[in-house]
């Protein structure tokens, strides 16, 4: 008998995780594991990738890496062709560009919204073709509550992320009735090793104060989402945006 718990499990899927060598990507790739999908990791290069794929074979994960520059559509293509059927995708790669809006060239902005934005509808224009024909598919946008709560110093960023929660929604409307569900999870602030000097410096003091938990997120936090969204569990969400920010986006001033 099926219980419900079970609607949370993810044995015979595969999922790609863009981004997944380290921080957010890598524990959501993790927390997919745990549940039972067979993961691809992402990432630039095999040797980054290869202590990651590591640890997952130790506990009797099944995963392989898949790498590739982001950019490089050529090296997409042929990636993702050797890799397989991927029934979920969880598209996590990005870059910011901490400059203001006066200091970012025009081909700085274009190149920023073609790693953060552009990429991803690459990604997904060769995967959904396969997910239409088996009729069951996850698309998981990873965004960031910056496409709703700007701030100074990170207007391509800002744009790029607000354009991801804006393809989810397009996505949702146009692939509902071929099994695929879209969705976006926008992140808040979390201690990644990227974060780390922000979060030692009086911005990231502020910033953790700012947050009704008073406190940064641990990484493994992220993964709760993800598996929801690309679990059975979630199967009549779609077009839909899940905050993970501790309550940040919902107040005012704490």
């Amino acid at each position: 008998m099926t219980t419900f718990p079970d609607k949370f499990r993810l044995d015979g899927r595969t999922a790609l995780i863009t981004g997944s060598g380290r921080g957010l990507g890598w524990e959501m790739a993790r927390g997919l594991a745990e549940a039972g999908a067979r993961v691809l990791l992402h990432g630039r290069s095999h040797e980054r990738l290869a202590p990651r794929l590591a640890e997952l074979r130790a506990a009797g994960r099944a995963t392989d890496g898949v790498v590739f520059e982001i950019a490089d559509r050529t090296a997409m293509r042929l990636a993702l062709a050797a890799a397989g059927p991927v029934d979920i995708l969880i598209h996590n790669v990005g870059e910011r560009d901490r400059r203001p809006f006066a200091e970012i060239e025009s081909a700085d902005f274009a190149r920023l919204v073609d790693t953060d934005l552009s990429a991803g509808q690459a990604l997904i224009r060769l995967l959904v073709p396969g997910m239409v024909e088996r009729g069951w598919g996850r698309l998981i946008l990873v965004t960031s509550i910056a496409a709703t709560l700007a701030a100074p110093g990170a207007s391509s960023y800002i744009a790029a992320k607000a354009g991801l929660e804006a393809l989810c929604r397009a996505l949702a409307a146009e692939l509902g009735d071929k099994g695929i569900t879209s969705n976006a999870i926008s992140p808040g602030f979390f201690a990644t090793e990227t974060n780390e000097a922000l979060i030692a410096s009086s911005a990231g003091e502020r910033m953790r104060l700012r947050c009704p938990a008073k406190r940064w997120a641990d990484p493994a936090e992220i993964a709760g989402a993800a598996i929801f969204l690309a679990s059975p569990a979630a199967s009549y969400v779609n077009g839909h945006t899940l905050t993970v920010d501790g309550g940040v986006t919902a107040t005012y001033m704490v």
